[in-house]
């Protein structure tokens, strides 16, 4: 199987953006991918918090999720849409939805993203407080897919191990990300996590990034990737849009984990309280 990771340069027009994931999904089916990731924010890269309200679909209704839903059907493709904002009953705030479609359009399942970015880039003139805007997710998202059972995550959730773990635990096959990496987190983390996250929980990742320098005045790292279970680097997008498309080997994975049983050797958190 391959998977692909698509990179994008989003800006402030959301049919624009939602063109251009089109046409790079198009680029991936083409390439052989049956398994594809949108980065954080593709449909909108937002210069006020108040744009990602005005966006913002009802769960299961709206012409962003039904033309990811279409794409999905067209390319024969099991999708990871993340994120776009969905609406919260009694908030002003959204949610940053992850959504998982499959190659029939059916949609399969949602995450929210847990983890918001509230901090200030250290070395950096860079300030972030997503919490403004954005309501946490409550719960792990594992879904079950044509492609496998995918562990969904996005972005600052990277730094977390132990949502990963918890994903691997409830049977996660593949790990997906998606993401809008500041450049100085990103040139200093971004590789690192991956790997990290890859190697520890001997996992496929996939990881979808924005690149470059969006209209709302934002630089993103991008480095769209697919790491195989040992932590190789099989595919990689530095800079630009496009895709990084790579192959998945769940037997290999099995064998991997077969003959280095890491994950079965663990103590904390299992015969350890």
């Amino acid at each position: 199987m391959k998977a692909a990771a698509i990179q994008m340069t989003s800006g402030l027009d959301p049919v624009a953006n939602l063109a251009t994931a089109r046409r790079l999904l198009g680029e991936a089916a083409a390439e052989g991918a049956t398994l594809a990731v949108l980065p954080e924010n593709f449909a909108l890269m937002a210069k006020r918090e108040r744009d990602k309200r005005e966006l913002a679909e009802a769960d299961g209704d709206g012409p962003i999720q039904n033309a990811l839903a279409e794409a999905a059907r067209e390319l024969r493709l099991t999708l990871v849409a993340g994120t776009l904002p969905l609406r919260v009953a009694g908030e002003e705030r959204v949610a940053a939805a992850s959504l998982v479609y499959g190659p029939d359009g059916s949609r399969l399942g949602r995450y929210d993203k847990i983890h918001l970015f509230d901090v200030n880039v250290p070395d950096a003139a860079e300030s972030h407080r997503e919490s403004a805007g954005m309501v946490p997710g409550r719960g792990i998202g594992v879904i079950d897919t044509p492609a496998g059972r995918l562990g969904v995550a996005v972005c600052y959730d990277l730094r977390f191990p132990e949502l990963f773990r918890r994903m691997i635990d409830a049977g996660a096959e593949i790990l997906v990300v998606s993401a809008a990496f500041t450049v100085p987190t990103g040139e200093a983390h971004w590789h690192l996590l991956l790997r990290a996250r890859a190697v520890e929980n001997l996992c496929h990742l996939v990881a979808s990034a924005q690149a470059g320098t969006h209209a709302n005045g934002r630089q993103t790292y991008g480095h769209s990737a697919v790491i195989e279970c040992w932590g190789g680097v099989v595919a990689e997008l530095p800079a630009g849009e496009g895709v990084a498309v790579g192959p998945i080997d769940l037997a290999r994975q099995a064998r991997v984990r077969s003959e280095f049983p890491a994950l079965e050797h663990r103590v904390l958190g299992r015969t350890i309280p």
